[in-house]
């Protein structure tokens, strides 16, 4: 592994997992509508799916399902489809307004961990594009006959990057939700979010590769 060439992945890791995407509009709703706790969550389950998407990538099986195009297509719009229906609960929400009280900040419920957990994980494992970005910038870093764990390195690197961002956004999430849900505002983020989601699953949709 050169230091150098892992130092620019680093970079390029780091400004990629600030783009927003799908990954932050389901920790924002999971951290507006349970703290910072359930956010957590949602974050360890979108970790989870990247490292298990990324050492499919290192051990060669990222390239069996982007190449058959039948489990492919049936992936992306199974992801399509899930991120219509956490769009369709966020705007549910934003035209009901009503939420409960917020809570403590204690720690989550087993409930509540589990929901931003399974939503986190879905929500990016439904998404064939990660396994494709994994086969296409790691190479770009690495030789030809490059050892599987160095390959894994790479790709652990780019989930922890990532964690680490959303434990970030989440606890300042959690900071502002006092004023983030209040029930004006808490609609308007809901609606947006349901936006959001909305948008990237048409994207996913539309997406040929």
């Amino acid at each position: 592994m050169g230091w150098s060439g892992y130092g620019t992945f680093v970079v390029l890791a780091v400004v990629l997992v600030l783009v927003p995407g799908p990954d932050v509009a389901v920790v924002l709703r999971n951290t507006l509508a349970g703290g910072r706790a359930r956010g957590s969550w949602s974050a360890v389950g979108i970790t989870v799916s990247n490292v298990l998407q990324g050492t499919a990538a290192a051990t060669g099986l990222a390239a069996i399902v982007v190449r058959v195009e039948p489990l492919f297509q049936a992936i992306r719009w199974a992801g399509v489809a899930y991120l219509t229906y956490l769009a369709l609960q966020a705007f549910r929400s934003a035209v009901r307004g009503r939420y409960p009280d917020l809570d403590a900040g204690g720690p989550a419920t087993g409930r509540a961990a589990l929901t931003g957990l399974r939503q986190g994980f879905l929500s990016n494992v439904t998404n064939p594009k990660v396994l494709a970005f994994y086969l296409a910038v790691l190479p770009q870093f690495l030789a030809p006959g490059t050892p599987v764990p160095v390959l894994l390195a790479y790709a652990l690197t780019h989930a922890a990057v990532g964690l680490v961002w959303l434990l970030l956004l989440a606890a300042g999430l959690s900071r502002a939700r006092r004023v983030l849900a209040r029930r004006p505002v808490r609609r308007a983020l809901d609606a947006f979010t349901g936006c959001a989601l909305l948008a990237f699953g048409a994207r996913l949709a539309v997406s040929r590769s």
